[in-house]
């Protein structure tokens, strides 16, 4: 699939209570948050969605009371970093 263009109706835009300047980040944060936290969208994916950092993204997710899926998988990987800590 190639790129989606959502288009938002003017009157929809103006009636979010945001500065103009953040709505389009907003919203694809806001879209992103939800559709990891329903398990439509990986990690990774939802967090490029947003535009955030690894930890910026984990950070909002906490924030916004989406708990985070964490399978064994990215639990062996975590032991294993820290392993190499030391």
């Amino acid at each position: 699939m190639k790129s989606l263009t959502l288009e938002i109706q003017p009157q929809v835009c103006q009636a979010l209570r945001l500065p103009p300047e953040e709505v389009p980040g907003r919203l694809r944060s806001e879209l992103a948050i939800r559709l990891y936290a329903k398990g439509i969208l990986p990690l990774g994916r939802a967090r490029s969605l947003a535009g955030l950092s690894k930890w910026r993204f984990h950070a909002l997710l906490a924030q916004e009371g989406a708990l985070r899926h964490y399978d064994a998988e990215e639990f062996e990987t975590d032991l294993r970093t820290l392993d190499t800590m030391g």
